[in-house]
């Protein structure tokens, strides 16, 4: 009669513990269905904000680059040693000297005398001499060798004694392009035009390696959240013996791969985990544990990669790590 009491206990204490994670675990589901509705809000209405104003300056300085491109007379390709304040500096004074022909309407003889229309291409930007003494540097972003977006970014060069300032462009507002106009534009304006580029092509690289994830996985991801830049990024992977949460942040907008991670596996509570003794699992293991294999794979590998080597891997490191506490 003792052993059935002290057997009736144990069986109420584990159900109790069982019951009381349940009702967390539904408190949060409440929370993260609250916070994913605002999230989605949140998006729709930037999406409106943005969208006619940031499409009608894209089409009008899409429009502008191809007419400059079709009226070029010749494309150098630079490789990087290349490009330097040097070349930028030439680029500059074309511009200016275009700009002061123009300017001399009257004067047949400077008329008669067009200036070549150079277009330089360095890596995945395209520079090219705009008209009202201008620089206009086209970005041409990429993802696994396959062309993304473009993005642009107009210089003006008032004079050779002011510094060029950034008149427009269509960068996306949550990317930081004034504050590095305000870092680097004062001292160098070729790193800010390269910078620039890093930051676009990191930005459609993060964004694009959750889209994939996504696609491939998305039967498998219960939950996705993302700040705007891509450069935090949460998901919640689903499996029949836990459930796998990812957190992920990047050290800056420039990284493609994150610094900080955590991935933590908790057990989920139902008759098949609490039965499997056999696989050392079992419903009286109600902490997380970590899975270092998983951050190590996140750490080094694209998100993809590292989502399909979490998942082979997962089952395996799920029994090991319970064995060992078991055993402990």
């Amino acid at each position: 009669m003792q052993q059935f009491e002290q057997y009736s206990g144990r069986t109420f204490a584990i159900m109790g513990e069982v019951n009381f994670m349940q009702d967390d675990d539904n408190r949060l589901e409440i929370t993260r269905t609250k916070f994913g509705s605002l999230l989605k809000r949140h998006g729709d209405l930037t999406e409106r904000l943005a969208r006619d104003s940031d499409k009608i300056i894209f089409e009008r300085l899409q429009k502008e680059f191809e007419a400059a491109r079709a009226s070029q007379t010749e494309e150098i390709c630079l490789d990087g040693e290349e490009w330097n304040d040097g070349l930028l500096a030439t680029i500059r004074e074309r511009v200016h000297m275009e700009a002061d022909r123009k300017a001399m309407q009257g004067d047949a003889d400077i008329l008669a005398c067009p200036l070549e229309k150079i277009t330089y291409k360095i890596g995945n930007k395209v520079i090219c001499c705009l008209e009202g003494a201008r620089i206009g540097v086209q970005y041409e972003t990429s993802f696994a060798g396959e062309p993304c977006e473009f993005y642009h970014c107009v210089l003006e060069s008032k004079s050779f004694l002011e510094k060029m300032t950034v008149l427009e462009h269509t960068v996306p507002f949550f990317l930081p392009i004034r504050e590095i106009e305000n870092d680097l534009h004062s001292s160098n304006a070729m790193k800010l035009i390269d910078h620039v580029g890093d930051l676009l092509q990191a930005f459609v690289d993060r964004r694009e390696q959750v889209r994939l994830i996504k696609e491939l996985y998305g039967n498998q991801i219960r939950e996705l959240y993302h700040s705007l830049p891509y450069h935090m990024v949460e998901f919640v992977l689903d499996d029949s013996d836990c459930k796998v949460t990812v957190s992920l942040r990047y050290a800056d907008l420039i990284s493609v791969l994150p610094t900080r991670i955590s991935v933590l596996a908790w057990p989920m509570f139902n008759k098949n985990t609490m039965s499997r003794k056999e696989d050392g699992l079992s419903g009286s293991h109600s902490s997380p544990i970590r899975l270092t294999y998983a951050e190590d794979a996140l750490r080094t590998m694209s998100l993809p990669e590292a989502y399909a080597e979490i998942v082979l891997n997962l089952p395996q490191a799920i029994r090991q790590t319970y064995h060992q506490k078991a055993t402990a």
